[in-house]
């Protein structure tokens, strides 16, 4: 796909090398309105990225990022040379956020997005005990952990992976429910979820074992139930590099060691 790209907007996050590169660019290619501009360029790591993402998020506005942080895979090559070609040429990836609601401790209800994914973990020295319910059904009556996450396909390669999570390939109508360090039962090690299906974590014990949860960088403390469902309305499009593709580069860390 060839798009035709006649204004940029840059945002860049607080790392020196973020903010140099932001000089560099800016002196080159001028920097539009983010609402006039055909593409915003978001210079930073993947944190940034999301926030951008979580900013633009159904807009209909595209994203196309450059690694100026520390990980950066959701981030495309950083390089002042030829932006507009290589933006021209950049993949289309359609994100669909997790949708999360929690009723905490004193009845309070919160609403937050996640575009790689929903967490819970245990806040004191005791471990979390959770039900978890898929669809209305109880399916797991007890789960001893330190915690729990449900990942999307772009997040799946977060903190899903680190947790021993599965990688899952961005085209793939699924969610990962991943453990935390289970206890009990301990040979449970998550399940592939359809991505059309409402997930319900209630916390068992929630005085003695308090729970937070997340939703990317959104943190609810002493939730007593999480309700997780993929949004069918709210989109965020982000730009890659037609040789660096996110579906080759999901496909690409399934090989790594």
């Amino acid at each position: 796909m060839t798009r035709s790209i006649k204004s940029l907007s840059f945002v860049a996050s607080q790392a020196p090398e973020a903010q140099q590169a932001l000089g560099e660019l800016v002196a080159r290619y001028g920097n539009a309105d983010a609402e006039t501009a055909d593409v915003i360029v978001a210079l930073g790591g993947d944190g940034f990225m999301l926030q951008t993402l979580h900013a633009t998020m159904n807009s209909g506005k595209l994203v196309y990022g450059m690694n100026r942080g520390s990980v950066g895979f959701l981030m495309n090559r950083f390089s002042v040379d030829d932006l507009p070609r290589r933006i021209a040429s950049a993949v289309e990836n359609l994100c669909r956020p997790l949708e999360m609601r929690t009723v905490d401790a004193a009845g309070a209800v919160s609403e937050a997005l996640a575009i790689n994914e929903v967490y819970l973990f245990r806040q004191s020295y005791q471990a979390a005990k959770l039900r978890v319910s898929i669809d209305g059904r109880v399916r797991l009556d007890e789960l001893i952990c330190d915690g729990l996450l449900l990942a999307t396909p772009a997040g799946s390669t977060a903190y899903n992976l680190s947790a021993h999570g599965p990688i899952l390939p961005l085209e793939a109508p699924l969610l990962a429910l991943t453990p935390v360090s289970p206890f009990r039962p301990r040979r449970w090690r998550g399940a592939l979820l359809p991505n059309h299906v409402r997930v319900d974590i209630d916390i068992l014990e929630a005085e003695k074992r308090p729970v937070n949860a997340v939703a990317d960088y959104t943190e609810v403390k002493s939730v007593r139930s999480v309700r997780i469902s993929q949004s069918e309305n709210l989109t965020a499009i982000i730009l890659s590099d037609p040789d660096h593709s996110w579906s080759e580069r999901i496909l690409s860390e399934q090989f790594q060691y």
